[in-house]
């Protein structure tokens, strides 16, 4: 019998906010938390705004997260930010991979995995994004694609590392579009990445991982997303911008764990 998990719901507030916002939407989350307490909550806005939010949620169990970090803890490194000066912020959890980051950025499954090292070096938890293009999906791709994520970015991991990332799923084709994985799609892909954690690391430690999905995650969907035994909760672009809208998903997630 797996673990019954405490869902996690990840809010990724992306290029939005200023602090003063940032400061109205923790405060909003925070009146809200008692009714959602029984998950973990997760809080990443941009750089500018970590400790405000930090701040905001004092006294609570939200935890705080970044977007992005540096491999290096320190050096000539102009517009990066380094694991040192995110704990120093307040951050628990960091993102590392993110598609856009990817897209966008650069990002490869190497600077993923070190990125993912030095999180973990600096006692952050890394919040790790694989997943396939559109064209990839059409093409039949997606695991094999998933699979070679997992193997160059954090199957390099022993046991005790690879226990202390959070993985999550966001078909890039999903994301900012409207368009969402299926329930049916999501559980497949889930299912096919705890099996490759169990081939690497055995059975136990592939039960206990937790997989998040990403994409269009809105509160009308993430019950039948949450209901899936391999989703474990959610890492939210714009619908966590909006309190109700992001505290609506983590109430979902909750009624799946409660049916």
């Amino acid at each position: 019998m797996k673990p019954i998990k405490k869902p996690v719901i990840a809010g990724n507030w992306k290029m939005y906010k200023t602090i003063a916002e940032a400061r109205d939407l923790a405060g909003a989350v925070v009146e809200g938390f008692p009714g959602v307490r029984e998950a973990t909550i997760i809080l990443i806005p941009p750089f500018t705004a970590i400790q405000e939010v930090r701040r905001t949620v004092s006294g609570t169990e939200i935890a705080v997260g970044a977007q992005d970090v540096f491999w290096e803890a320190r050096g000539a490194f102009t517009g990066e930010i380094s694991p040192l000066q995110l704990r120093e912020a307040g951050c628990d959890f960091v993102v590392i991979g993110h598609s856009e980051r990817r897209q966008y950025f650069g990002e490869t499954d190497e600077t993923v995995r070190q990125k993912t090292l030095a999180a973990l070096d600096h006692e952050l938890i890394p919040i790790v994004c694989i997943g396939e293009t559109l064209e990839e999906r059409e093409n039949g791709q997606t695991l094999d694609r998933i699979r070679n994520q997992l193997e160059k970015s954090l199957f390099i991991l022993d046991e005790s590392g690879f226990t202390r990332v959070v993985l999550a799923y966001e078909p890039i084709w999903a994301i900012g579009t409207g368009r969402n994985a299926t329930p049916e799609q999501a559980e497949e892909v889930h299912y096919f990445i705890r099996g490759l954690i169990a081939s690497r690391y055995g059975k136990t430690v592939a039960d206990y991982a937790i997989i998040l999905y990403g994409g269009s995650v809105k509160p009308d969907n993430a019950l039948s997303l949450a209901r899936e035994k391999d989703v474990d909760g959610f890492l939210v672009g714009g619908a966590s911008l909006e309190a109700e809208s992001f505290l609506g998903i983590a109430r979902e997630a909750l009624r799946a764990v409660r049916d």
